[in-house]
């Protein structure tokens, strides 16, 4: 099967998202709160994700992640899974979500 069919079956999910970490008083304790996060996230669903900006704030972050899905209704469901465990944090508070679905067509 050439590769442009098989792209046809894929979605892909994005999201980026903010957080506010009120009791990080330094970098390294932002670090600390940011890097959990990260690899709870990528452990548990296996999708990429990554601080992609205000590394130099030591109270804000900006999460980025992206997962490869067959349909639509898998990306959101696992898109919607991803904003619960993330807004179950306790040391960050979400302060805003957007995802998005990118259809891929041949």
């Amino acid at each position: 099967m050439p590769l442009y069919e098989s792209l046809s079956n894929m979605v892909v999910g994005v999201s980026v998202f903010e957080l506010h970490l009120p009791y990080a008083q330094s970098l390294k304790g932002k670090r600390k709160v940011v890097k959990s996060l990260v690899e709870k996230v990528h452990s548990r669903f296996r999708v990429s994700i990554a601080e992609t900006g205000f590394q130099d704030l030591h109270q804000r972050a900006e999460i980025s992640l992206a997962l490869v899905a067959q349909n639509d209704s898998d990306a959101e469901r696992m898109l919607d899974a991803l904003r619960d465990a993330i807004f179950e944090q306790t040391d960050a508070m979400v302060l805003g979500w957007d995802p998005e679905i990118l259809e891929m067509s041949p």
